[in-house]
């Protein structure tokens, strides 16, 4: 196993990117089932990740879907941060570009992350940044069958043919990457927030969690007449 200052070297080496979108424009399928509070869910999802970014030891990007996310980055952040905007048609052809613009710079190992995971803690992350030392792919997967974190130490191959948002695909994702010769590394199963099942699970995830956007969260899912607790 390796050590925690080889693991610390790892990360200090390693970029971690967030895809996102503004709280607003995000967790649509959530929204039909509790309505604006959707709206509040993703900016608790949001203070999470934030929270990991700022403690990440290696270089941050942030990838807006779209201009008016970086617009609302901007309001939040202020100008300064480090960003790639993301084109393409579907969120595969995005990351590639997203990939292909951050090699230009100079990057070389990335993890891909997204708002979804509230349970991610800091040695998952670490542990994502080590298995590139030994692997060209780290996949997170997640208790639907996508993934919280995809990782590589070389460029995506073409990604635009996966079936985003289902089930499969942490499956076709390892399968393509396989079939590229790429060696995978998976990490523990985790699970996303897209739903209000995913909120009680997250509540569950989170009730002893001590970081404190963490503790924000399980104290706004802990509301004694919530909509989810109608709901679920």
């Amino acid at each position: 196993m390796m050590s925690d200052s080889n693991q610390m070297d790892a990360a200090a080496a390693t970029c971690l990117v967030l895809c996102f979108k503004a709280p607003a424009r995000s967790k649509r399928r959530l929204a039909e089932e509790i309505g604006e509070l959707a709206t509040t869910a993703a900016t608790h999802l949001w203070a999470c990740m934030l929270e990991d970014l700022q403690s990440w030891p290696g270089p941050v990007y942030f990838a807006p879907a779209e201009t008016e996310d970086a617009a609302w980055l901007d309001r939040q952040l202020g100008s300064s941060y480090p960003g790639v905007l993301q084109t393409g048609s579907n969120l595969g052809e995005r990351i590639n570009h997203v990939d292909e613009t951050l090699r230009y710079r100079g990057e070389k190992n990335l993890l891909f992350v997204g708002t979804d995971c509230p349970a991610m803690e800091r040695d998952y992350l670490l542990q994502a940044a080590a298995d590139l030392i030994h692997h060209d792919v780290v996949l997170g997967p997640a208790t639907d069958g996508g993934v919280v974190l995809m990782g590589t130490r070389r460029m995506w191959p073409a990604l635009a043919e996966l079936p985003w948002s289902t089930v499969r695909l942490h499956t076709e994702l390892a399968r393509l990457c396989t079939q590229r010769g790429l060696t995978i590394a998976n990490l523990d199963v985790r699970a996303d927030v897209d739903s209000v099942s995913a909120l009680l699970t997250a509540r569950s995830d989170l009730a002893q969690d001590p970081r404190p956007a963490r503790r924000a969260f399980s104290h706004w899912l802990n509301q004694p007449n919530a909509a989810w607790n109608r709901s679920s």
